[in-house]
């Protein structure tokens, strides 16, 4: 959680507060770096700055980056109540029927909405980070599942995938 605040804390403060990613950019490009003033909020945002665009981009941009939001939250709540509903038995039904992981596969959609929608260079680097904790974390949890359920939650993880669900010839898990 540490490593999840610290990413959202980088990216709100540039986004409104010290635009750190901008200084970077201007000390180090010079006059190269394409925006008529680097200090301005709009000039802070690295697609625009980058690869033109005006208000019919930055309309896309958050369309996509609140798409992916939204849609994270969604697969988000729908797996904790899942979970929740099941009391401490082993979950394959919903969410958990295509991935192991919902709630970790919603917290990456929104790292990367959060990454379309305002990148900086703080997050472009912590957002591997923040993944590979969340891994490590699943990976926990995984071995006790399979302390507690054994051979079930083995078959179980044979089949589903971690985070990513299965797009072509997708084999659901089903008991029994």
């Amino acid at each position: 959680m540490g490593v999840t605040t610290a990413f959202l804390v980088a990216l709100f403060t540039e986004m409104y507060g010290f635009p750190l990613t901008i200084y970077i950019l201007t000390a180090w490009l010079g006059n190269k770096y394409p925006a008529l003033n680097p200090f301005s909020h709009a000039s802070g945002h690295l697609w625009l700055t980058f690869f033109g665009g005006g208000p019919a981009m930055m309309v896309w941009i958050h369309v996509i980056s609140n798409g992916l939001i939204i849609a994270a939250f969604w697969i988000m709540s729908v797996a904790w109540r899942w979970i929740h509903a099941a009391k401490g038995e082993l979950v394959t039904e919903g969410p958990y029927r295509y991935v192991r992981h919902p709630q970790y596969s919603g917290l990456f959609l929104i790292i990367i909405g959060l990454l379309v929608q305002w990148p900086t260079i703080i997050t472009v680097l912590m957002s591997p980070v923040l993944f590979y904790v969340y891994y490590r974390l699943a990976k926990r949890e995984e071995a006790e599942l399979e302390a507690q359920f054994g051979d079930r939650y083995r078959k179980y993880k044979s089949i589903t995938p971690m985070f990513i669900p299965r797009l072509r010839g997708a084999v659901a898990y089903k008991e029994g």
